[in-house]
């Protein structure tokens, strides 16, 4: 019985090698995919074959909540910017990270905003969501893109040893 049982274990993982690269590539269209939406919610949009296509027209809802429920204590200008830059980065970063080209920048650049949501706008809501942001995006970090990215194809990610 022990013996079925590691055998069982070492089919298990030897199964790594075809499932590490599908395992990455779903962590990063998770991460991606929220911090997208999150993006596409700030601006104008279009469709395009059924694909929200952004404008980058931010909406005056943006600006708003930046300036009274985020950082209500901040200046207008200030907040304005705190929410084009938001804007810009959930626009910006995720492709890099779907795509897996410079997925490890874009990674740190979405956990960053992870940290200042949790720290600056939700301080007190330590095992939210957030959380789950945070273990998809550290994943990337410390195991790079996989072998289905763009980055493994230019070679910016080597293969493992």
């Amino acid at each position: 019985m022990i013996a079925r049982l590691r055998d069982t274990y070492a089919s298990l993982a030897g199964a790594a090698a075809w499932l590490q690269p599908l395992a990455l590539l779903a962590v990063r269209l998770v991460a991606a995919r929220v911090f997208w939406n999150s993006g596409l919610g700030k601006v104008e949009t279009f469709r395009l074959l059924g694909i929200r296509i952004p404008t980058f027209d931010f909406q005056q809802s943006t600006f708003y909540l930046f300036k009274h429920e985020f950082f209500p204590g901040l200046p207008k200008g200030v907040t304005d910017v705190l929410a084009v830059m938001a804007g810009l980065g959930e626009l910006t970063l995720p492709l890099l990270v779907a795509f897996g080209l410079l997925a490890r920048l874009g990674a740190l650049g979405l956990l960053a905003m992870t940290a200042v949501i949790q720290i600056f706008v939700f301080p007190g809501e330590w095992w939210s969501v957030h959380a789950w942001w945070a273990v998809t995006l550290l994943t990337i970090l410390a195991f790079g893109p996989g072998a289905i990215s763009i980055d493994r194809l230019t070679g910016l990610e080597p293969k493992p040893a």
